[in-house]
C-alpha cells in the first residue's frame, strides 16, 4: 500500500469513530440548547440503506450496503453494490463500515456523543436561516470530537446540522479534516441522514467522503425512506 493510500484509510476510519451565519442575539439559542441537551440521545434500533462515496485524486469509488443496529446484534452490514476504484471500495469504504461495527462492539460510542462529558456548549444566537447556533468546544483533543457549530430548530431543540473540524488530526500526514453531518427527525427520533468530509493531506491531493442514509425501519417500525 502506498503512503498516500495508507493515510487516506486512516483518515476515514477516524471520521467514523465525527460556515455558520453571524448570530444576531448572543443568548437567543440558550433555550434551544437546553432542550437539545435534555433529549435522549440513545441510538435506536434501525435498518437503512447507505451509499458511501470517496475520492482521492483520480481514484473514485462507491458502495451501497444494507445496514442495521440493535442492542442484541450490534451494528451489521451487507454490501449490495459497488463500483469504481477497487482500492477505494475495499480499503476505504469497507473499512469505514468495519470501523463503525468495531467501535459499537467495543462500547466506545459514548466518547464521540454530543454530551456535556465530551463538549462545552455555548449558545450563539439565531442565524439568518432561523436556526439556533451552538458552539462546540471539545473537552479533549481527540479525533472523534469536532470543534465547530451545531444548528438546532429553535422551538424543539432538534439537531439539524453539525459543522466543524476534527479536534485532532488522525496523523501527521493529515492537516485538517472538515466535517458536515445532517440530521432529521424520523418516526419521532433524530437520526443522521448524511455525512460529508474533506481532508487536506500533506504533499498529496485532497480527499473527500460522502455517506447518505435511507431508513426503512426505526424502532421496529417501517418508515418511508428519506430522499
Amino acid at each position: 500500500m502506498s503512503r498516500s493510500h495508507l493515510h487516506l484509510t486512516i483518515l476515514f476510519l477516524a471520521i467514523v469513530a465525527a460556515s455558520s451565519a453571524q448570530a444576531t442575539v448572543s443568548d437567543a439559542a440558550d433555550p434551544s440548547m437546553k432542550q437539545f441537551l435534555a433529549q435522549n440521545d440513545a441510538q435506536p434500533p434501525y435498518r437503512a440503506v447507505r451509499r458511501l462515496e470517496a475520492e482521492n485524486g483520480s481514484r473514485k469509488g462507491w458502495l451501497e450496503a444494507l445496514t442495521g443496529y440493535s442492542e442484541a446484534t450490534g451494528f451489521q452490514f451487507r454490501i449490495t453494490g459497488g463500483g469504481g476504484s477497487e482500492y477505494i471500495r475495499e480499503k476505504v469504504l469497507m473499512a469505514v463500515l468495519e470501523a463503525e461495527r468495531d467501535v459499537i462492539a467495543r462500547g466506545e460510542t459514548a466518547r464521540a456523543s454530543l454530551s456535556v462529558a465530551n463538549y462545552r456548549f455555548q449558545p450563539n444566537g439565531i442565524d439568518v436561516e432561523g436556526l439556533a447556533n451552538v458552539l462546540l468546544e471539545p473537552r479533549r483533543r481527540e479525533h472523534v470530537l469536532v470543534s465547530g457549530t451545531m444548528f438546532l430548530k429553535p422551538a424543539e431543540g432538534d439537531l439539524v446540522r453539525l459543522e466543524g473540524r476534527l479536534a485532532k488530526s488522525p496523523s501527521f500526514w493529515i492537516k485538517d479534516v472538515d466535517v458536515t453531518r445532517t440530521y432529521e427527525r424520523i418516526d419521532g427520533t433524530i437520526v443522521p441522514v448524511g455525512l460529508e468530509a474533506t481532508a487536506r493531506l500533506r504533499f498529496f491531493s485532497e480527499a473527500t467522503l460522502r455517506m447518505t442514509y435511507d431508513y426503512t425501519e426505526i424502532n421496529g417500525r417501517p418508515v418511508s425512506p428519506v430522499r
